[in-house]
């Protein structure tokens, strides 16, 4: 089947408001600047250097192209063409792309290929650089002819992402059939990861790592053969959503994410997750979104890109964890086991590359594809798919329409749409109906919460605005160990705990951690160990700004009364809460406290009990 929407190109879209913050907050930091401070990318193998030659620049390029172009930055423009200049330069004549040896080629981990081949079509995006389909071409082709004369093996990371693959080779197959790319898609298929097979293990958590629970290859999977859902003719999303299912009743995380520290790990509050989980899983359900025109797909896109994302990474966007918890009481380096079921000791560190740098390249994609994900094009006009103040500028009807939606959604309610037409034009503005939502009123009118879209259909003509106002009911949801977590709308809420911060500067492995891209360590200084005294809970808005996810002032609280317990320890450890309070028994009086949103706090206690008086 065809996408239900349609994605729109970069050039067409442009960031407003909060949104356009977010993202130059990113291009002054880390992901702006890694080419000029990580060996990895900046002394990179796929640039003739002498580093990582497999995923981290393909990773970073995935983030950093449309960040690029969605600021109109000609300095980061420049900067992407030069690596892109480097990689096509670098393609053998048998079409082989990757930087290796022939003798090493056999033995190179195909997934490598894969993502490059993504990225390839998001620079194609960004330009409609001609050099890209017979580079592209080039490239499948020869991967399609190694691993039918079985000189390339499509296994380990490449076995696990196989479906990656779909999106150049649906681009491909648009721009031109050729029997090989169906193919190809069939083989990739047939050797593949089967994720369906997998659903037992995800089950009950080990302290072991496979291929097969590895939380990002989860994440990934969600999508899975819905990436190519055009080549391979699915007609519904009934397997992403029995996998998401699945995934999130045996180790969801309030934040609308799942465990996996680094493989699943269940249902505990105190199990981390990875960062690349996080924007993977959020490019999956805007894959999902789009293909099968799903609301369901970005509401839950929403939940997670609006508290999962950011809680992870600093306000600066200078550092990140590998990992976060939903009851993070410190976030320090250990000195014996860690908690975590295979990663390392200082897996929830904020710096520069904490655990793995594989996170470190690839978290750059979140906020850029999330604002490409704002408007879609639909079967009869322009659809608002995701709530981030953007604007698309593109043709209806041959018709130049620009679309604008200005907004401080998820801290308020209302949505600003202004539609801009150069002669009268009619098509559809679909806006989409959230499913948290309480009430909704177009224009003034109320209109049925339902699945879906709600249509303002009309003729367009000069300047034209459409209000519209969300309500939203504050609650408390029940999560596993009979503990409970505040939401309102799509945000989740968490006790913040006020942290201590210690830098850390050194070099390991020849890397330089400096300020400001070095290592950070967060220690509590504020009470963690509460109780809900009761249900109620109440909105109070705090003034807006720009910056969405300030740690210090958060546009957005929820007034909650909390008495203390006595929660305690983590056998073992002096940082890490118990998965459940010691006793659930008031050991005070309530006291008044103001919640803020997850992503807002770096040390937070998420999911807590109902106290007994």
């Amino acid at each position: 089947m065809k996408p239900i929407l349609n994605a729109f190109k970069t050039y067409e879209i442009a960031p407003r408001g909060w949104m356009k913050k977010q993202l130059e907050i990113q291009a002054e930091s880390l992901s702006g600047q890694l080419y000029k401070v990580w060996r990895d990318v900046r002394d990179s193998k796929w640039i003739g250097g002498d580093a990582e030659g497999w995923e981290r620049v393909p990773y970073w390029l995935d983030g950093f192209i449309p960040l690029a172009f969605l600021l109109r930055d000609e300095e980061k423009i420049a900067v992407a063409k030069k690596y892109v200049d480097a990689i096509l330069a670098g393609q053998a004549e048998d079409g082989w792309i990757c930087p290796c040896t022939e003798e090493e080629r056999s033995s190179y981990d195909m997934w490598g290929l894969i993502l490059l081949t993504k990225v390839l079509v998001v620079w194609h995006g960004c330009t409609d650089d001609e050099r890209i389909e017979p580079a592209l071409r080039r490239a499948l082709r020869n991967f399609y002819d190694r691993m039918k004369a079985g000189t390339t093996v499509v296994d380990r990371w490449a076995k696990a992402r196989w479906f990656e693959t779909f999106f150049a080779l649906t681009w491909l197959e648009a721009q031109g059939h050729e029997d090989w790319i169906g193919e190809l898609a069939q083989m990739l298929h047939d050797g593949g990861a089967d994720y369906l097979t997998f659903e037992e293990k995800w089950k009950v958590p080990l302290n072991k790592w496979t291929f097969e629970t590895h939380v990002v290859n989860a994440a990934m999977a969600v999508k899975g053969e819905s990436a190519g859902a055009e080549l391979r003719g699915l007609k519904n999303d009934a397997i992403p959503e029995k996998i998401w299912r699945t995934l999130m009743k045996y180790n969801g995380m309030a934040a609308g994410i799942f465990t996996g520290d680094e493989c699943l790990s269940g249902l505990s509050p105190v199990q981390g997750c990875e960062l690349c989980a996080v924007v993977e899983l959020m490019f999956s359900m805007e894959t999902l979104g789009q293909v099968f025109g799903k609301t369901a797909w970005f509401d839950r896109l929403e939940k997670v890109a609006f508290n999962a994302f950011p809680a992870t990474i600093s306000e600066d966007m200078w550092s990140h964890q590998y990992v976060q918890l939903s009851n993070q009481i410190a976030c320090e380096r250990f000195w014996s086991n860690p908690p975590f079921r295979t990663n390392g000791k200082e897996a929830n560190i904020f710096g520069l590359e904490p655990n793995f740098g594989c996170c470190t390249a690839n978290f750059n994609q979140g906020w850029p594809k999330l604002v490409l994900s704002a408007f879609a094009r639909s079967a009869r006009g322009i659809a608002s798919c995701v709530f981030v103040p953007a604007e698309v500028n593109t043709e209806v009807n041959g018709v130049p329409v620009r679309v604008v939606l200005d907004t401080y959604y998820p801290y308020r309610d209302k949505l600003t749409y202004t539609v801009c037409a150069q002669s009268p034009v009619t098509f559809d503005l679909d806006i989409r109906v959230p499913a948290f939502a309480q009430t909704m009123t177009v224009d003034g009118e109320a209109v049925a919460i339902k699945r879906g879209f709600y249509t303002v259909h009309r003729e367009w003509s000069g300047e034209s605005r459409v209000e519209v106002e969300l309500t939203f009911a504050p609650k408390l949801v029940n999560r596993p160990h009979d503990l409970r977590t505040a939401e309102y709308g799509p945000l989740v809420f968490s006790l913040k705990v006020e942290n201590k911060k210690r830098m850390l500067e050194y070099v390991r492995n020849g890397v330089d951690r400096t300020f400001p891209y070095c290592d950070w360590e967060l220690s509590p200084v504020s009470e963690w160990q509460y109780g809900f005294a009761d249900g109620a809970l109440e909105v109070v808005e705090h003034e807006l700004q720009d910056s969405a996810f300030a740690e210090d002032a958060p546009m957005l609280t929820l007034r909650a009364n909390l008495a203390r317990v006595n929660w305690g320890y983590r056998d073992g450890f002096d940082n890490v809460c118990a998965k459940t309070p010691k006793s659930r028994k008031a050991i005070s009086e309530p006291i008044s406290v103001e919640l803020v949103p997850y992503g807002c706090a770096k040390l937070r206690m998420t999911e807590m009990p109902m106290v007994r008086k």
